[in-house]
Parts: structure tokens; sequence; C-alpha cells
């Protein structure tokens, strides 16, 4: 798929079970296209722990639930908004809590905390995230657990489903679920769906693994101590070194998914 040439977006989901290094990978991605220096570039903190920002040393002002709490607080004390004045309040308010970084920008979706449906909301909201992405050559999303929360959330479709798992069991049967749901329940279109393999100890067990797991290999990420340790002290994964071992495989991954 080309590039910015013709004004299309790549859309890159990345999901995984939590805690299998999801948000680090995430991280590491958007570090290498980064790198290139010819792409705009917009990673999506969808997970609601807000760890991308983290990882990528940026300090989130507000999220895009921020606003849609903030507006719909406002429609409980009876203030009234027609289309056009709520698209385009709606509008300023998710280009102000955009975040630019050199190399790329960052928006933070949030932590849904008003209970009840205002879908009319909701739908607006996706409605111009939709069209924000248009302005940027790749979308990196930093999905939570499974995919219906991107669908529901921030867009309709991706070009790409990035599935993340350590070598545990647990972590290949989520992943093999959201595959499962992705392809046969349409919750999200993706044209490439495909399997990272993280902390990774030997060889071997790539090999086991994809031996009983039907799914496309992207590539596999070995047991990294400085990643571990970055992690541990809060530092960003943009300080990692260029030619740390992570980012040269990351080069390798990024390669196989075909960005």
């Amino acid at each position: 798929m080309e590039l910015h040439n013709n004004k299309q977006t790549r859309k890159i989901a990345i999901c995984g079970k939590g805690g299998v290094g999801k948000t680090s990978i995430t991280a590491l991605i958007v570090k290498t296209l980064a790198q290139r220096g010819n792409l705009k570039i917009l990673a999506v903190d969808a997970d609601p722990a807000v760890g991308l920002a983290t990882s990528l040393g940026v300090r989130v002002k507000k999220t895009v639930d921020d606003i849609r709490n903030d507006l719909i607080a406002k429609v409980k004390k009876g203030e009234k908004y027609d289309k056009s004045d709520l698209l385009s309040q709606l509008d300023y308010e998710l280009f102000d809590a955009l975040t630019e970084e050199p190399g790329f920008a960052l928006l933070a979706i949030g932590r849904p905390e008003t209970e009840g449906c205002y879908c009319r909301v909701n739908d607006f909201l996706k409605d111009i995230i939709e069209s924000l992405t248009h302005g940027f050559d790749i979308v990196l999303i930093d999905g939570e657990a499974g995919v219906e929360q991107i669908n529901r959330r921030v867009m309709s479709s991706v070009d790409d489903l990035v599935l993340i798992s350590d070598t545990s069991a647990k972590g290949i049967q989520v992943v093999s679920t959201i595959q499962h749901v992705a392809r046969d329940n349409n919750a999200v279109i993706a044209e490439n769906i495909g399997l990272v393999l993280n902390r990774v100890r030997r060889p071997e067990e790539v090999e086991t693994i994809m031996r009983y797991t039907p799914m496309n290999l992207f590539g596999w990420i070995p047991e990294d101590d400085l990643i571990r340790e970055y992690d541990f002290n809060g530092a960003p994964l943009t300080r990692l070194p260029k030619h740390s071992p992570s980012i040269d495989v990351i080069k390798d991954i990024v390669s196989s998914i075909g960005i």
C-alpha cells in the first residue's frame, strides 16, 4: 500500500493480552517509523491505562473521554446544542487534545466514566477521529486485549491487525480468539492479520508455538533486559539506542507487516 503520495492512510491496530508487552512494542514501532523522517505518524493510545503515552514520554493533557464526559455533563445540566455547534465544539476539543511530538503525534482515548448511552456524542467523536487520521500516513492504535473497543470507540476498520503475545499458552489463546472474532464476526475489517511473539528465550519456542498455531508470523522479539530496565524505571522507550537489538528486530517486523 502506498503512503502519503496518494493521501492514503495506513491504519494499524495492535492488540493482545494484558502484560505481554503490547504497549512497549507499539512504542518501538512508533520510534522506528519516526526515524525514517518522511512519514506523518499518529499514535492512538486506546488502552484505558494510557500506557503508550508513558512509553513514548508524552504527557497527556486531555483524553477523548475527558471531552466526551465533559460534554455529557453539560447536556445533563440542560445545555442545548444543535448538530453544527456540537460538531464544531468536538472538532476543536479533539484537535486541542492532540499532542505533537518530534516525529509523531499522540491522541489518548482514555477511560470512559459516564454510564448510559450517548450514541450521538460517541458517533460524532468516532467520525471526527476518522477524519483526523486522514492527515497522517500511518496511524498506530494501541488497543485493549480485544478488538471490539477499537471498532466501538476509535474507528470502524483498520488495514492491519498486529497481535502481540508472549510465549505463554494464555497469551496465545487470547490472540487466537481475537483473530477468530476479527475474521469471523467482522468486528474489525483488516486486510492483514499476523502475530508478533515477544520475550522469546529460545528460537525453539517459536517453532513449537507456530507448529500448533495457524497464524501468520510477522516476527519475534527476544527477551530484552534493556527494555525491562527502561520499563522498571519508567523511562520512555523512545530513548533506547538507535541500534539496540530490539530496535533492529522491530525494523524487520515492520518490514514483514509491509510498512
